[in-house]
């Protein structure tokens, strides 16, 4: 079957008269830093230790604790703001408290760090002319997802700051990961317009190829969510949960929505069933497509199993740390194929 054909050697016009070299690897520098951030906010999340810091500080929390009296002030503030203290680390120490405070306070400082490294590279691009009209609002519109990712990173700790609960609110994780998430795929984006080639596709193919970022992203949202309310531990047979194909607690809540955002069950099953949607979808355009010398739809479906398999082995093990983290980390480089997946698809278009 024959099919058309996109190509493109359009040059964007995003693209600066000089310098564009050192721009692309600086964006590639600082999605890089949001990987491990994301990485690095990951193992904060599942080693408990995202409420240890009680006090958003931009400036001065960039400096921990120096004697043995500020450490015994942080670790008060944690004893007497948080119910995860009482409810879960009754007996820490203050020894205890720093393996914890460690995680939470390095998460922060690499936030700040690629504050910097964004900001003063950027002022350089700008008043050296290595930035134009057209890139310079999608530049700035990366400062200001940085800046809100601080933000939503405190609206994020604040909930489970003297409050009932004994981690920080799972739709609030959720959206944090998200953004952090749409950073990483925008500087990914930029540096792709910026220099790399497009390369055939079928133009039947794009609408698949836009059905399947939009899932990803859903799937990654989910897992954020399962992370966020362990229910990566709760459930640890499979393809059944509990010994049953849809368990008899997902709908226990009341009111009815609180169910999607709040139950076990419910965020891990909708977990799986997307998964397998996702699975199913790479899998059959990588078949579609495959008449192409060169496919991502291939790449991508290779990702897809390979993340499907590590999923199932992290869960019948009860998401210990690395896996869980490596399930994470695999997760991204697939929004990132399928950014490019996206971008390339895009070919011919205005």
């Amino acid at each position: 079957m024959s099919e058309a054909v996109a190509m493109s050697g359009h040059v964007s016009p995003m693209v600066p008269a000089k310098g564009v070299g050192l721009v692309r690897a600086w964006l590639l520098l600082i999605a890089g830093m949001v990987y491990l951030m994301i990485l690095v906010g990951g193992a904060t999340r599942l080693t408990d230790s995202g409420l240890s810091i009680t006090e958003w500080q931009p400036l001065l929390g960039a400096i921990p604790p120096m004697s043995d009296a500020d450490w015994q002030d942080a670790f008060g503030k944690y004893q007497t703001m948080t119910a995860q203290f009482h409810a879960i680390n009754p007996d820490m120490t203050v020894d205890g408290f720093k393996g914890i405070y460690w995680w939470e306070w390095s998460h922060r400082q690499l936030g700040r760090v690629i504050g910097v490294v964004f900001a003063l590279p950027f002022l350089f691009f700008w008043l050296t002319g290595r930035t134009t009209k057209k890139l310079m609002p999608h530049l700035l519109v990366l400062f200001a997802l940085g800046g809100l990712q601080g933000l939503i990173g405190w609206w994020m700790v604040a909930s489970g700051v003297n409050s009932e609960l004994t981690s920080v609110a799972p739709y609030r994780l959720m959206t944090h990961f998200g953004l952090a998430l749409l950073i990483i795929a925008y500087c990914f984006w930029l540096w792709l317009e910026l220099g790399s080639q497009r390369r055939a596709m079928a133009v039947e193919a794009r609408p698949w190829a836009n059905a399947i970022i939009w899932v990803t992203g859903i799937q990654m949202m989910l897992g954020a969510l399962v992370a966020g309310l362990d229910a990566g531990r709760g459930f640890t047979d499979w393809p059944l949960m509990a010994g049953q194909v849809v368990p008899e607690t997902m709908w226990m809540l009341d009111p009815l929505w609180r169910n999607f955002f709040e139950n076990e069950a419910t965020t891990q099953f909708f977990h799986r069933l997307t998964a397998y949607g996702l699975l199913g979808v790479a899998l059959w355009c990588a078949w579609r497509f495959r008449a192409g010398h060169w496919s991502l739809f291939r790449l991508l479906a290779g990702l897809v199993v390979a993340q499907a398999v590590l999923g199932i082995a992290t869960l019948m093990r009860a998401a210990p740390l690395d896996m869980s983290l490596t399930h994470q980390a695999l997760g991204v480089v697939i929004v990132l194929a399928a950014t490019r997946l996206v971008w390339t698809s895009r070919a011919g278009q205005a």
